[in-house]
């Protein structure tokens, strides 16, 4: 397509008045400009527009008479298309994707999104999970608007809102002897058998509070899926470490879990929403946004169980 929406909105304020010199004055634009608009119209579209009329104006060919009713449908769908615009960008309502990372999906996001959706029922949510890596990726190709997740290797294009500390904790199967104690230190367990949450990004950051303290970690099983990991422990294979602290005590298997608090110096993870810098929000992320800081704090966590 080789015109522009210009070009036709010079065109009809010409056939609308009949000549270049009172359209010039009705819009405010020089007559060489909508003069050569017209030109550009006609070579582009092979008709001939206007009858030229010396000293008497212009008058509008058939051709020209039928170019200018499509010319008018089709600048009024623009202006249609400024209104919707409009309205998405001031109202809660309209397509809202949101993605979270995948250990705090099924405790965080249900109860968000039902909060949510019945405050705003105009908007359209659609969900995804994964790892902080393909959160991050994902918020580049702007397929989704919002990561809730951790603030962990981010980077200077997005922007991170910090909204609860998560301490690690110990997990434990229920009938385990330290599962009675309050807290327990890294190096009371490194010799114990580890199974490891095996997700990019989480896999460095549990590995790294080994490392720390100079621990080598008994690894004898790895999972990407938090559930997997739960049951392993659960089954009294080992121990495991996370940040999500579910309210169901059970692993999936049905068999019973216990959460102790990590003993030591060891920086909380920092859960927030991410969000890509150059991405313009529309009016439905900016109201989630503040509907997370209502709901969101380190006292409380949607979903999660808090700590005794």
């Amino acid at each position: 397509m080789r015109f522009t929406l210009r070009q036709l909105a010079y065109f009809v304020a010409a056939g609308e008045v009949g000549g270049v010199t009172l359209a010039s004055e009705r819009i405010n634009i020089s007559q060489p400009s909508i003069s050569a608009a017209i030109s550009q119209l006609e070579a582009e579209f092979g008709l001939q527009l206007f009858v030229r009329h010396h000293a008497q104006g212009l008058s509008l060919t058939p051709a020209g008479q039928r170019l200018m009713y499509a010319a008018k449908a089709l600048l009024q769908q623009a202006e249609d298309l400024h209104g919707v615009a409009y309205e998405v960008a001031r109202s809660v309502s309209g397509p809202l994707h949101i993605g979270s990372f995948r250990t705090l999906a099924p405790m965080l996001v249900p109860e968000l999104c039902k909060s949510f959706l019945a405050q705003y029922p105009a908007v359209t949510l659609r969900f995804s999970e994964d790892d902080e890596a393909a959160l991050i990726a994902k918020l580049r190709r702007a397929e989704i608007n919002l990561a809730l997740t951790y603030s962990i290797h981010l980077t200077e294009d997005i922007h991170f809102e910090p909204l609860a500390e998560l301490p690690t904790y110990i997990l434990l199967p229920a009938d385990d002897e330290l599962a009675t104690r309050t807290s327990v230190p890294l190096s009371e367990l490194a010799e114990r058998p580890f199974i490891l949450l095996d997700m990019p990004l989480s896999k460095e950051y549990f590995l790294s509070l080994f490392m720390m303290h100079g621990l080598t970690p008994n690894i004898v099983a790895t999972s990407e899926y938090p559930d997997t990991v739960r049951s392993f422990v659960a089954c009294g294979f080992g121990y495991s470490l996370m940040t999500a602290r579910p309210m169901n005590m059970c692993a999936a298997n049905g068999k019973q879990l216990a959460y102790v608090r990590l003993e030591g110096d060891f920086t909380p993870m920092k859960l927030g929403m991410a969000t890509l810098k150059d991405l313009r929000k529309t009016r439905a992320t900016e109201t989630f946004e503040q509907h997370c800081r209502e709901l969101i704090s380190t006292d409380a966590l949607p979903g999660m169980a808090p700590w005794q």
